[in-house]
C-alpha cells in the first residue's frame, strides 16, 4: 500500500491548506472557515471506529464544495474525494452528481496517524491561541484531536503515543 501523507496548514486569517496525497497521487485544496473544517474531519476519522462503516464531511472552498467520503473496508479505509463548484446548491447532492477528484485507499491506521501527527503539527506551531487568531470562527477541536488519539491507540495498537502531553 502507498505511503500516506497528509498536512493542514494555516495559510491565512480563516484559510488552511489541505493535502492528501498517496505514491500515486496529490490533492490539495485551500478550505474556508465557515465550516469546523478540521474538527470535522477529525470527528469522522473517529468515526472510523464506530459501527459505522461510511462517514462525510465537506470542506466550504468558497464557494465550491470538496466532499470526503470514508469507507471501511475491514483494515482499510477507502477515501473518495469529491468536487461541487458550488457548496450552497450541493450540500444534499448525492455523492455522484460531483466530480470524483482523488481516491486512494489506506489502512484505517494509517490515516488516524497522519491525521492525528497534522494537527497536532498545527496545535504546537500556533497553540490554541493563535489556531483561534488564524482560524477565526473556531477554535481548536482539541477534544476530537484526544478522542482520535485515543482510539487509535487503543484500537490499532499504535505504539506512537502522539504527543499525549498536546490536548
Amino acid at each position: 500500500m502507498p505511503d500516506l501523507q497528509f498536512s493542514w496548514e494555516l495559510s491565512g486569517s480563516g484559510w488552511a491548506t489541505c493535502r492528501i496525497a498517496d505514491g500515486s497521487s496529490e490533492r490539495k485544496d485551500i478550505v474556508s472557515y465557515l465550516t469546523d473544517a478540521l474538527a470535522d474531519l477529525l470527528h469522522s476519522v473517529a468515526g472510523l471506529y464506530s459501527p459505522n462503516s461510511v462517514h462525510r464531511f465537506s470542506f466550504d472552498l468558497e464557494p465550491a464544495e470538496v466532499r470526503w467520503v470514508l469507507r471501511r473496508l475491514g483494515p482499510d479505509v477507502d477515501i473518495t474525494i469529491y468536487r461541487f463548484p458550488d457548496m450552497s446548491a450541493s450540500f444534499d447532492a448525492n455523492d455522484d452528481a460531483g466530480t470524483l477528484v482523488w481516491t486512494s485507499t489506506q489502512s484505517r491506521s494509517a490515516l488516524s496517524h497522519a491525521v492525528i501527527e497534522a494537527a497536532q503539527s498545527v496545535l504546537r506551531l500556533h497553540g490554541e491561541e493563535g489556531y483561534r487568531a488564524k482560524w477565526v470562527q473556531h477554535p481548536f477541536p482539541a477534544a476530537a484531536l484526544q478522542d482520535l488519539r485515543r482510539l487509535h491507540i487503543r484500537e490499532d495498537a499504535c505504539g506512537n503515543l502522539h504527543d499525549i502531553s498536546a490536548p
